[in-house]
This record gives structure tokens, C-alpha cells and sequence, in this order.
């Protein structure tokens, strides 16, 4: 590989695992080039169901409760004062660093350690849609495309490109839609269904019109792409394409369910990554670690991800044999925490909600709407099992099964563990709000 190559990390919302490269029947036809040139990661999956959380966990290599993260950067939650982030450390490494469009993991931007913020979009993604128009994939990779010249000097570059695509909008009825004048649906008629949701009019909408946003993605990464060939450097600059989880819809974001964590994970540098496809279990938090690694840094043992460069360069890896994930707040207060193994889920619920927990902005949506009846009771079991090989949309929890007594036990000690070696405040009760002190500051003085 080569030594310390340029680093473009390209990262949208919302968007799992859907394109073309990993099976599914939508025209991605830019990504899915970059798949086949590159590295494709079948098995990648977040820390978390959400934005923000799980963006902190890419860029810090910690899992949420260990760097502060537990909620929405706009809804009072921060990072600890004491975390580290990529660009800090890659800026330390010699790295010159840039943002480019969003970032949606802190309202301090200044904190993160780039060298300079070219296109830094709205924080929050609840924003009217008028508020983003710079954060939007083909404006942002347009940026990029304009400055990549200035970027290839003497040190190599970290460019994060951050796309507002694949959220919802909220429209002037108040529905959270997939569209606006700028994206053009496809036939509600002509999409595949989810296997995991019915086949009904309203998940058919949404999926049409996510699409449209779609192409959008698939445009900017075209963009990134070209520029770095058009400036001769796209041999010198591993490209990353990746999300924060699963799509914006039930069952999917706000779930610990492999759609709510799954997420794209592809990697390309002509000449120096083997091109293939991986099904080893990768957490978002392990490609820190791995990026530290290919700049001839050291890894700190704060980190909880591991590299897996070996797997990028044909040399020998331990394989991972679980992962972790975890949701506190959104919304609403929903504490969970998942350990994933090959075969097995075990999810601990710790609060008492529907069976299924809807965001709101997939609550209000067409496709919440199909479903939110049937979702919203009974109120779903404290704990979870589900047999991956058996059943790979999660549908029966055999938590109770006498089949299961002994993988139950197992998971539930190793989860437990895990929460303890990592000072989970959830483990001491209830984890209250980033404005818990502005809450309970009342009557005022």
C-alpha cells in the first residue's frame, strides 16, 4: 500500500446497505463501480441506530457511552472534553485536514480538528429543507471537486464529504418524505419491497422516492471520484464510502435489528487495496484503528476498534467473533444494548416501550403510517435472541426457547461483561438527559 496515501471519507445518512453492490435492486451505478474496484464489506455494522452516536464512533473509534455521544449532537449531547477525533489525530500524523459539508457530531465544530472548514453544513437534520442546500451530495462533492487541486501539496490530505442524503424532510404537512423539487422519484410500482416490512402502498412510496435521493448519492460520489482522477492522484488516495445505519425506516433506524445497524462499507486504492469482497464482522468503530494504522501511527488503548488493514492488504487477521451496539436517547429515552456474533443476536431492553420503537421522523412518514398500529404494543420483552441462521429478519424471539437456554446464557454474561470493561452508565440505572440540570433547575431563583 502506499505509504500514507491521501484519504477521502465519504459519508451520507441513512443509508444501510441499500445499493446495487450489496444486493439491491436500485441503479447505483458509480458506487457499485467503486465496489468492484475496491474493498465491499458485507458484514459492516454501526455502533448505533442513529446519527449522531454512531458518526462519534467512526471518527473517535469508541462506542457511545465511552466517548459521551448517547444522543442527538443537537439535542444537548456532546462528545466528553477529553475525546479525540480522526482528524486530530491524523493532523498529528502530518495530515493536512478539511470537512467538507456535514458533520452532525458536535455543535462545536472548531473542536474536531481539521485544518480548515470549507462547507460545514446545518447541524441539525430536522432543519427546513431550504436550510440545506449546501450539505446536499452533488453541492458538497462539487466543493470537493473545485478544491482538490489546492488539497495535493506536499502532505497528504484527510478530506471528510458529508451528504445530507439518504434523511427525511419534513414537508409542509408535516410528513417526513424522502423528496423535495430537487429528486425525482422512481415508480412506486417498480420497487422491490423490504423483507422485512409488508409489501404495502406506503413503504412502496417511500422507497421510490428514496431513490431519487439515491441518485443523488450515487452523483456525488461520481463527482469525488472523477476529481481525484482528473487531478492524477487517485492512486496516492484510499476513497471510503460509508453511513451511520440503516435506513429511515421501520424496523431499521432506532432499532438494534441488522437493518437498523447495517451500513455500507467500501474501500478503493487502485494499486495498493486488493479488490474484493469481505464477510468478516467489522464494526464502524474498527476503521480508525485501521486508517491509524496505515499512517504509521500507534493505536491508543482507549481505542475499542481494531484494525483490520491485514484484510486490505492480503496479510493475516484474527477475525472478529462479536460486536457491540447500543441506543440511549433519541427522541425519546430508549436504552438497549446488542451483542451480534455470527449467528446470534441478544438484544437488554431497559425501559419499557412498543415492540417496536419508531423514530419520529419514520413514525411520520408513509411508511410509519402502514405499520405504526401494528408496532406501537405490545410493549416489547426485556431481552431479545434471535437466530441469524434460521431467522435472518429477526422475527421470532427465542429468548425463552429451552433450544436457546445455553446461548442466552452465554450472550447475556458476554453483553453484561461488556458493559462493565467499558463503565456503561446504564449499568448504575437510568441515563438522564444532556439538559437533565436545566430540567431539574426549577422553580428559577
Amino acid at each position: 500500500m502506499t505509504n500514507r496515501p491521501n484519504v477521502c471519507l465519504i459519508h451520507c445518512h441513512d443509508l444501510g446497505q441499500y445499493l446495487g453492490c450489496y444486493g439491491a435492486a436500485v441503479d447505483t451505478p458509480r458506487i457499485d463501480r467503486l465496489a468492484s474496484e475496491g474493498a465491499l464489506f458485507e458484514n459492516h455494522f454501526t455502533t448505533a441506530p442513529q446519527c449522531s452516536p454512531s458518526r462519534a464512533s467512526l471518527m473517535t473509534g469508541r462506542h457511545p457511552h465511552e466517548n459521551g455521544l448517547m444522543g442527538l449532537a443537537h439535542a444537548t449531547w456532546e462528545l466528553h472534553d477529553d475525546e479525540r477525533y480522526l482528524p486530530d489525530y491524523l493532523s498529528e500524523a502530518g495530515y493536512d485536514t478539511h470537512l467538507f459539508g456535514l458533520q452532525h457530531v458536535t455543535e462545536y465544530p472548531d473542536r474536531l480538528g481539521y485544518d480548515e472548514i470549507h462547507s460545514e453544513g446545518v447541524l441539525s437534520p430536522e432543519a427546513s429543507p431550504a436550510i440545506h442546500e449546501v450539505d446536499r451530495a452533488r453541492e458538497v462533492s462539487g466543493t470537493f471537486a473545485d478544491c482538490v487541486d489546492d488539497l495535493d501539496d506536499d502532505d497528504p490530505f484527510f478530506a471528510s464529504i458529508g451528504f445530507f442524503e439518504l434523511h427525511r424532510i419534513k414537508n409542509d404537512e408535516g410528513v417526513h418524505v424522502f423528496k423535495d423539487d430537487r429528486y425525482e422519484s422512481a415508480d412506486p410500482e417498480e420497487v422491490d419491497p423490504l423483507p422485512y416490512l409488508p409489501d404495502a402502498p406506503g413503504i412502496r412510496r417511500d422507497l421510490a422516492d428514496a431513490q431519487g435521493m439515491l441518485r443523488a448519492i450515487d452523483d456525488g460520489v461520481g463527482t469525488v471520484l472523477d476529481a481525484l482522477d482528473e487531478a492524477g492522484i487517485a492512486e496516492d488516495t484510499l476513497v471510503i464510502f460509508t453511513t451511520e445505519h440503516g435506513l429511515a425506516m421501520p424496523r431499521a433506524k432506532g432499532t438494534v435489528y441488522d437493518p437498523g445497524i447495517e451500513g455500507v462499507l467500501l474501500m478503493r486504492q487502485p494499486g495498493s487495496i486488493n479488490p474484493g469482497r469481505h464477510s468478516e464482522l467489522i464494526s464502524n468503530v474498527d476503521v480508525l484503528p485501521t486508517l491509524l494504522e496505515l499512517a504509521g501511527e500507534p493505536v491508543p488503548d482507549r481505542v475499542s476498534g481494531r484494525s483490520f488493514l491485514p484484510l486490505l492488504t492480503g496479510g493475516e487477521y484474527d477475525a472478529r467473533e462479536r460486536l457491540f451496539a447500543e441506543m440511549t436517547w433519541h427522541d425519546v429515552y430508549n436504552p438497549m444494548r446488542a451483542i451480534r456474533t455470527r449467528r446470534y443476536k441478544y438484544v437488554r431492553n431497559f425501559w419499557h416501550l412498543p415492540e417496536v420503537y419508531l423514530t419520529n421522523d419514520v413514525s411520520h412518514s408513509p411508511a410509519g403510517e402502514e405499520v405504526r398500529t401494528e408496532f406501537d404494543s405490545p410493549i416489547r420483552s426485556y431481552e431479545e435472541l434471535y437466530d441469524l441462521e434460521a431467522d435472518p429478519h429477526e422475527q421470532e424471539n427465542v429468548v425463552e426457547s429451552a433450544d436457546y437456554e445455553e446461548e442466552a446464557a452465554d450472550l447475556r454474561e458476554q453483553l453484561c461483561g461488556w458493559m462493565e470493561d467499558t463503565d456503561d452508565p446504564l449499568l448504575e440505572g437510568p441515563v438522564p438527559p444532556g439538559d437533565f440540570e436545566e430540567i431539574m433547575a426549577w422553580p428559577p431563583e
